[in-house]
């Protein structure tokens, strides 16, 4: 019964919406004659699917051979393969690169990578993490692609679907080893995907499970949920408690999680990311340069600024919010991983505002809706000869150089269990065997070896010396830009 207050009935030209697509429930009418053969079931589109794969084969080959080319761009592979490691044992998940002992749950609250543990205790490598990311990646590029064709037609939606799993922020992310933002990705574009159709219940169902993705996500529920009352208040306002009550949920999770949860695992009792809050100025004014850019590349070569017409881009407003109020700059740019759930969101919202403009009494606007499509797919392409996938046309990507081997070499001279204090360059390959630290941050703890890659050491043994002033340390051996340190 809930269910069909929910969600409208399976009828008109696609399931609770009018042909004009704005979630609209036509009225009732005669009733059908009972129909003499049941009718033919409609052919599911390969082609969403089809693309999805071919681009989960590019995704998960250019993270793996980046991993094996001991191309590790930051310390966050290695903190979630510890997290892992530790589910995948029926343990804590605890991440030692954050500090000794430290439980992940007291840094960022993403338990959702517990889902990854049974894969991880199979394939017990970094490798397992980064396949998983690149079929989740790939996976959002199923309701994407689904969505746009059925507002669009094959053509229009193909395009934006190849747009999509294309697009700059979804390369950059695949480019950045591993994080749990993949698991909101598909989520998104799931949720998004049911608003489109006017399937409300499944909508804010989608929805739900990013609080348990990252502590902010909740806020991103609420403004998903937001997008469900807006677009549901007219054709079916039995859904609009539903809407707003899934909102309030978002907001009290991310407040819960934020001041009780997070803090309970934290051995400060506390939150530590409020600190990326101190010292911003006015946000209106510090970075105004660098978010500006920000905000035209995510509109202009991704949208055409159409996606501006759609309510459905109200969906990127708690992401873009908390990354704009920080203080650190890292969140303001397009690198890195931050832009990945923005990218469902404003090729949705681009297929939701072609519909809505090739109705619209403008000519000039009917006709540049008509032809974003295309536009948008042609400059994810073009953009692409710039970015990460284009390391895949590269035959040296498939062919690491030697040193890549003498250092995989040397790096393989540390035994199974041993405690190391490594920089980014060692991490991905020791975390799945060893107990790893950061460099300087082992807090009284003196491991066995250090293992540094492009570090300018004059005299290694000597920086060891300093982080540990209490033990003699020998060179264990140097190789293809990496030193390792044995403790005598």
């Amino acid at each position: 019964m809930r269910g069909a207050l929910l969600d409208p009935p399976a009828t008109g030209p696609a399931a609770g919406e009018d042909a004009d697509g704005d979630g609209a429930i036509p009225g009732p009418g005669p009733a059908p004659a009972p129909p003499s053969a049941p009718p033919a079931r409609r052919r599911r589109d390969p082609c969403p699917y089809a693309l999805a794969a071919l681009l989960f084969a590019a995704y998960a080959t250019l993270s793996v051979l980046r991993h094996h080319a001991l191309a590790t761009r930051s310390w966050d592979l290695g903190i979630f393969e510890q997290a892992v490691r530790g589910y995948a044992h029926l343990q804590a998940p605890v991440a030692d690169l954050k500090g000794p002992g430290t439980h992940i749950l007291g840094d960022h609250f993403s338990p959702v990578t517990a889902l990854l543990a049974p894969a991880y205790r199979l394939f017990p490598t970094p490798v397992t993490l980064l396949v998983a990311q690149a079929a989740l990646f790939a996976l959002s590029v199923v309701p994407v692609t689904r969505a746009a064709t059925r507002l669009l037609g094959r053509g229009g939606g193909l395009a934006l679907g190849v747009a999509y799993g294309l697009s700059w922020g979804v390369q950059r992310a695949v480019d950045f080893d591993f994080h749990e933002i993949a698991f909101a990705v598909p989520l998104i574009a799931f949720s998004l995907e049911a608003v489109l159709r006017g399937r409300w219940r499944a909508a804010l169902l989608w929805a739900l499970p990013l609080v348990l993705v990252k502590e902010d996500l909740g806020t991103t529920v609420a403004a998903l949920a937001l997008v469900v009352a807006w677009r549901a208040r007219r054709s079916r306002p039995q859904v609009l408690p539903y809407a707003i009550g899934t909102a309030a949920f978002g907001i009290l999770a991310t407040l819960l999680t934020l001041t009780v949860l997070i803090p309970a695992f934290n051995t400060t009792e506390a939150y530590d990311y409020w600190s990326k809050l101190d010292g911003a100025g006015n946000p209106l004014t510090t970075g105004l340069e660098t978010k500006t850019r920000t905000l035209l590349w995510l509109l202009l070569p991704t949208t055409g600024l159409l996606a501006v017409r759609s309510p459905l881009l109200l969906a990127a407003l708690p992401t873009l919010g908390w990354r704009f109020l920080s203080a650190d700059d890292h969140y303001w740019s397009t690198d890195w991983h931050y832009n990945a759930v923005l990218m469902p969101v404003l090729l949705l919202a681009l297929a939701d505002a072609v519909d809505i403009s090739r109705r619209s009494p403008r000519p000039w606007l009917r006709t540049y809706a008509t032809h974003l499509p295309a536009c948008a797919v042609a400059a994810a392409l073009a953009l692409t000869t710039s970015l990460p996938l284009s390391m895949l046309t590269k035959p040296e990507a498939y062919r690491p150089p030697a040193r890549v081997a003498a250092a995989k070499e040397l790096l393989d001279t540390i035994p199974d269990g041993a405690t190391v204090e490594a920089n980014v360059g060692p991490i991905a390959r020791l975390t799945a065997r060893c107990r790893v630290f950061w460099i300087g941050d082992t807090r009284g703890i003196t491991p066995q070896f250090i293992a540094l890659g492009n570090e300018d050491l004059d005299d290694p043994v000597a920086y060891a010396k300093r982080l540990h002033p209490e033990a003699r340390w020998a060179l264990e051996g140097e190789a293809g830009g990496y030193v390792v340190l044995r403790r005598r």
